[in-house]
């Protein structure tokens, strides 16, 4: 694979506070030249992507309970519904780490559960925040996840000490088999991509979209 083959399994970023509309619609433009799978955006400028993605394939994915993931289920749950509402096509929900920390798996899955209730069909990725799990904390809230039947488990927000890595990656794979792996947080080149395809990943979360597919390296991106 090279590197324009990888736009198809990227979703083109931008979540950091400061982006404004002007920012947003510059990444959907981006989305659309370079053809990346979608853009992955606040709820806030969902209407705003909507409007200006009509009429294109690029899908529109959002974020909930982010980027800590430690806010009440109902909330993540309104959250998700408000954001179908007004457009989202694909859900990126980050797991309750302090739960999974407090060993309080049932209220971890009940967790994921309601939100892929609310998502109606809609793909529901589950963030793990792996820099802060062990690697039996990954292997839990991998089968867990795969056990609800959620579409896919990621590595990262990209917000905390760490973002994907090859290994954790792997481990997740490894676990979940058919279902997706995303992985997201620090990749910046075309080889770190490939790397992680290679891993497993079914799907790269990056705001260096660009870079990557063009064979260079970006140095500047948030995410």
């Amino acid at each position: 694979m090279n590197a324009k083959h990888l736009a198809h399994y990227i979703d083109h970023t931008a979540l950091t506070a400061e982006k404004t509309e002007a920012d947003i619609l510059t990444l959907c433009d981006e989305a659309i030249e370079y053809q990346f799978f979608s853009v992955c955006i606040n709820t806030c400028h969902i209407p705003l992507a909507k409007q200006k993605l009509a009429g294109t394939p690029v899908k529109i994915c959002t974020v909930v309970g982010f980027p800590l993931g430690a806010n009440l289920t109902s909330v993540k749950v309104f959250e998700t519904q408000a954001a179908i509402a007004a457009g989202a096509d694909e859900i990126d929900m980050v797991i309750n780490v302090g739960w999974i920390k407090s060993n309080q798996w049932a209220a971890v899955k009940e967790d994921i559960q309601a939100v892929l209730a609310a998502c109606q069909g809609k793909p529901l990725k589950v963030i793990l925040e792996t820099c802060l799990l062990t690697k039996e904390e990954i292997v839990k809230a991998c089968e867990i996840s795969k056990a609800l039947g959620v579409a896919f488990v990621k590595t990262s927000t990209g917000f905390n000490r760490g973002g994907a890595t090859v290994e954790d990656v792997a481990l997740m794979k490894q676990v979940v088999g058919d279902m997706g792996v995303k992985a997201s947080g620090g990749i910046r080149d075309t080889q770190t991509a490939l790397a992680m395809i290679e891993a497993g990943a079914t799907r790269i979360g990056a705001s260096a979209g660009i870079a990557i597919v063009k064979g260079i390296k970006d140095n500047n991106s948030d995410y």
